[in-house]
């Protein structure tokens, strides 16, 4: 009787098991990364002389972006072939197509690109490696990696060795492809693997071009200032830095409108000369500075019936040519624009923006005057391009003022003078602002820049020091700000980039990892002692 109630029970059970309906229940997510299960030929196969190469997983894979993430060292003439790109498979297939090298040791290193098909986790950096000799080359090399200037990486450089043998010269990197290649292991980190013992040169590249050439005009690279060794050598830093490329012209002056020409240019356009070799009046004359925002040279001059212009553009080592056609029939009227109509801010400068060249500038025609109705005593500054006036003047808080500028105050160079001009002004409270004073222990070496940087990332102070001080920042707006030191070694207060050719390395740069916040109505103390 038992047996039967029993029996009864578990085909009811039964039955309405099978009469649910639903879809079933997922299982845990997948957070393995694939693994490769087998290759032909096999992994580090010695005396390889295949062409072709099949690598299999434990499960379903795609490959991604795997023509820009593959880095083959040393690298291959042609591009192998790999399969497949657009569907997943749990084989991947590579077709050589070069003629490989006796006695050396090949690593194929798929970066970022292969990932599982369901839950797209990524198997970072898988190698295959094969040797054409006996033995896998096993040295390898890292260290790590910044930008020479900034605080943040741009991109993930490539890593590259040139062996210094008898071939070697420094403009190898400009049109050979190096002997071994690695790549970054996370956005600090560095390492190359499989090397072979000797002397080589260690160069970092962000390569632009993917074609492990050094391009000046795209790449941004860092080096080793000294050939390293291998054995030996097993840890360096590199910091990534833009090289400023010689002055020349690239591209065919043009007028803009009558009286202004642009000529484009690429390096650094300090102390050019523009000489006029075309026959001009008497009382021609022109002006010439490089565009505030652009690589181009703005050339004006105050004859519009000229139709060619011959002009020598030199510096250095460069001297060039050019004749530009004027027809431009446009002139190009001056024009003033004040950097602020409303709210000055303590530290800011009034500044009065110019599209032409100003030429005379009368002092007496500008009038300050405060909310009392009394005139302020100003300083008028024309910037080296003279299309800027600076306006000093001293600032007080909470305070309303009314800038009035009389015509004639301004001609530029074609002798148009301005019109009136008036502008109302305005300063904010002291509690509107905060201020810092900052001591800083363990600096290096002087001079030193230093660099106040607020959350935005704008400059919104700096010093220059020779020596021990107490750094004071006051009306600041408030922020959290960061402290980048420049060891500024030629002392010419400036950052200076480095130069590869030169052996030169960028200036040092040091940010402080201390976040300084400041509030309304702050003021902050702070001693910063940096790391020995």
């Amino acid at each position: 009787m038992v047996f039967r109630y029993f029996s009864f029970l578990l085909i009811v059970m039964l039955l309405l098991s099978c009469a649910r309906r639903g879809r079933p229940e997922g299982g845990p997510k997948d957070f393995d990364k694939p693994i490769m299960v087998r290759s032909i030929p096999e992994f580090k196969s010695l005396y390889f002389e295949e062409d072709e190469i099949k690598i299999y997983f434990d499960e379903y894979v795609k490959l991604k972006d795997v023509n820009s993430q593959l880095i083959i060292s040393p690298p291959l003439k042609n591009n192998p072939v790999i399969s497949p790109l657009g569907s997943p498979s749990k084989k991947i297939t590579i077709k050589i197509s070069d003629t490989l090298q006796e006695n050396t040791t090949y690593t194929f290193n798929f970066a970022q690109s292969i990932i599982d098909n369901t839950e797209g986790n990524i198997l970072d950096n898988f190698k295959y490696i094969f040797s054409t000799g006996d033995y896998i080359d096993s040295l390898r090399i890292k260290g790590g990696i910044k930008d020479a200037f900034l605080l943040n990486m741009i991109e993930n450089p490539t890593i590259m060795l040139y062996p210094v043998d008898e071939n070697y010269n420094d403009s190898i990197v400009f049109n050979e492809k190096p002997t071994y290649v690695g790549s970054t292991i996370d956005t600090l980190k560095w390492e190359i693997t499989n090397i072979k013992a000797g002397t080589y040169r260690l160069i970092a590249l962000n390569d632009a071009r993917k074609n492990y050439k050094f391009n000046p005009k795209e790449d941004r690279m860092g080096f080793n200032s000294e050939f390293i060794t291998i054995p030996g050598d097993s840890v360096i830093d590199l910091s990534l830095f833009k090289e400023r490329l010689p002055f020349k012209l690239v591209s065919r002056p043009k007028d803009i409108s009558k009286g202004l020409v642009i000529i484009g240019f690429e390096g650094n356009s300090n102390d050019v000369d523009i000489q006029v070799l075309s026959d001009t009046p008497e009382d021609f004359k022109s002006f010439y500075a490089k565009d505030r925002k652009t690589d181009t040279l703005n050339y004006w001059f105050n004859h519009f019936e000229l139709d060619t212009l011959l002009l020598r553009v030199e510096k250095d080592a460069f001297i060039d040519t050019v004749k530009i056609k004027i027809d431009e029939e446009e002139i190009d009227s001056l024009r003033l624009e004040l950097s602020t109509t409303g709210m000055l801010h303590l530290r800011d400068t009034l500044k009065l923006g110019a599209s032409v060249p100003i030429m005379k500038l009368d002092s007496s025609k500008f009038h300050f005057i405060d909310g009392d109705s009394l005139n302020i005593p100003l300083q008028l500054y024309l910037s080296e391009r003279r299309d800027r006036i600076d306006i000093g003047f001293e600032k007080e808080v909470n305070q309303n003022y009314k800038l009035f500028i009389e015509p004639g105050a301004i001609e530029d160079l074609m002798g148009v003078k301005n019109d009136t001009l008036m502008a109302s002004i305005k300063t904010g409270k002291v509690s509107e602002y905060c201020s810092l004073f900052l001591t800083i222990n363990n600096i290096d070496r002087f001079p030193v820049i230093l660099d106040l940087i607020n959350e935005k990332g704008e400059i919104v102070g700096k010093k220059f020091a020779t020596g021990p001080e107490e750094f004071e920042f006051r009306n600041l707006r408030p922020s959290r700000f960061k402290i980048r030191i420049i060891y500024d070694d030629n002392g010419n207060q400036k950052w200076d980039t480095g130069n590869f050719l030169k052996n030169l390395q960028p200036e040092e740069v040091y940010y402080v990892k201390t976040i300084i916040e400041a509030k309304p109505n702050w003021e902050v103390e702070e001693t910063i002692m940096l790391n020995p």
